[in-house]
């Protein structure tokens, strides 16, 4: 529950990972990590006791609306499910008036939107802290679940972490997350689908201070080899449907199937945002075996972002 404070802090927004420190995020993960432990031990904390979080859904979600809702319950709070038809972001109303709207009546927003302009205009506009819960050009809260993940397995010593697919919301987000913590990122994207400009060159600026090592390819062998973790991505996003044909033929051997894999380190592990279509990006194989780790990934949205909104009611 927030407490009084003498002098009030600057508001905290978390809409990409690049606005975060290497220690503010390892808090919010550590964070996460102490309240699941909590919960798997029957510990219930209400961290944010009568709050209310607005979740707002322009794109539909399986994983975003089932881990916030539920983490918002457990944590001692309740959340307003607001779908596109509740609610059209700069559609009628000014997203500003929207924005002045929603966070004077509740202690948290959370946005699944299309454009990220949208998501930064609302939360400039915010009273209170507002969370990417995905954009076009970033999806933070992922991360912090799959960094959980490795954190939890041992991964998180050196890691060689290969992303293999579309430069898309998902590889800026890794490029954030491993510019910022200083470890080995490689992308391959096939040609034509480059990571955006000006998201890699904010993690080579990052890079410097961090230490963090990254490689941009267009093979996905080169990529893969002697890497500890590997992930990828659907290569139809929601709003690409129209591209999926092309998509297919433009992605042949980017599968990330065991051939690809027997080049990465042995017992590397595999990672998967979900949702995943199997014999596309991801074989069967591959996607439900051994090292996978994709439903431990998924339960860990859960923890990581009952971390996040902990942290941020935390900063006030």
């Amino acid at each position: 529950m927030r407490t009084n404070k003498t002098k009030a802090r600057k508001l905290r927004h978390f809409l990409s990972l690049k606005d975060y420190t290497k220690e503010e995020i390892l808090e919010i993960i550590d964070l996460g990590l102490s309240i699941k432990k909590d919960l798997k031990n029957g510990i219930h904390k209400d961290h944010l006791h009568k709050q209310t979080l607005a979740m707002i859904f322009e794109k539909s979600s399986t994983r975003t609306r089932v881990s916030f809702e539920t983490g918002m319950y457990q944590l001692g709070g309740t959340a307003l499910f607001l779908s596109s038809r509740d609610i059209h972001l700069g559609r009628g109303e000014p997203i500003e008036d929207t924005a002045k709207v929603i966070s004077s009546m509740t202690d948290m927003v959370m946005i699944r939107t299309f454009e990220h302009s949208k998501l930064e205009a609302f939360a400039q506009n915010s009273k209170v802290p507002v969370i990417n819960g995905l954009t076009d050009s970033y999806h933070p809260v992922q991360l912090l679940a799959d960094y959980m993940t490795m954190v939890e397995h041992g991964l998180d010593t050196n890691p060689i972490v290969t992303y293999i697919g579309d430069g898309n919301n998902m590889t800026h987000s890794w490029l954030m997350l491993a510019s910022k913590l200083g470890f080995e990122l490689r992308i391959a994207t096939p040609k034509g689908y480059e990571i955006d400009k000006e998201v890699l060159n904010d993690a080579y600026t990052f890079a410097k201070e961090s230490g963090a090592v990254i490689n941009i390819f267009n093979d996905p062998i080169a990529a893969v080899q002697g890497a500890t973790l590997v992930t990828t991505d659907t290569w139809a996003s929601m709003g690409q449907e129209d591209e999926k044909e092309q998509r297919v033929k433009d992605f042949q051997g980017f599968i990330v199937d065991d051939a690809l894999m027997s080049h990465a380190q042995e017992h590397a592990t595999f990672l998967h945002c979900l949702p995943a279509y199997r014999e596309q990006e991801v074989s069967t194989s591959v996607l439900e075996g051994e090292n996978s780790l994709i439903f431990e990934e998924a339960e860990n949205r859960l923890h990581a972002q009952k971390g996040l909104m902990v942290w941020l009611d935390q900063q006030r």
